[in-house]
């Protein structure tokens, strides 16, 4: 009898351990969709015939078309462990004069902020690198 008690008691405590993480993942996503939602990006873009450099801001997630470049940001991230913070950013690039259906982005990728030429946005006209990542 006191086995029944004790397994029962037992399924209860699993049953309501498993709604509690449950609730805190949930929460966590929550909070990281607002944070991601007030999130601004600071793309610097050089126009290598002109020589003139402009700054784009740009929310997660929002396309903006700088020229006939159609720029987006789907994520943006600063490090927390470092004393000089690394800032990436998953950017997307479509250039609107290139009409071949086969390359949709001329970039789709991660880009880095201390190290641009790691995954490096290669454009005959235009250069971009990330300058900061901001929550309003």
């Amino acid at each position: 009898m006191h086995q029944r008690k004790n397994i029962q008691l037992g399924i209860v405590n699993f049953i309501i351990l498993i709604i509690l993480l449950f609730n805190i993942s949930t929460s966590k996503s929550q909070e990281t969709d607002e944070e991601s939602k007030n999130l601004s990006v600071e793309i610097n873009i050089l126009d290598k015939v002109s020589s003139k450099n402009t700054i784009l801001k740009l929310k997660i997630g929002e396309e903006k078309k700088f020229q006939n470049l159609l720029i987006k940001v789907l994520k943006c991230e600063n490090s927390k462990f470092d004393d000089d913070p690394e800032i990436t950013a998953y950017i997307q690039v479509k250039d609107l004069n290139i009409s071949d259906n086969d390359k949709v982005f001329i970039f789709n990728g991660w880009t880095f902020s201390s190290t641009p030429t790691l995954n490096p946005f290669d454009h005959p006209v235009y250069d971009l690198w990330l300058s900061s990542c901001k929550t309003k």
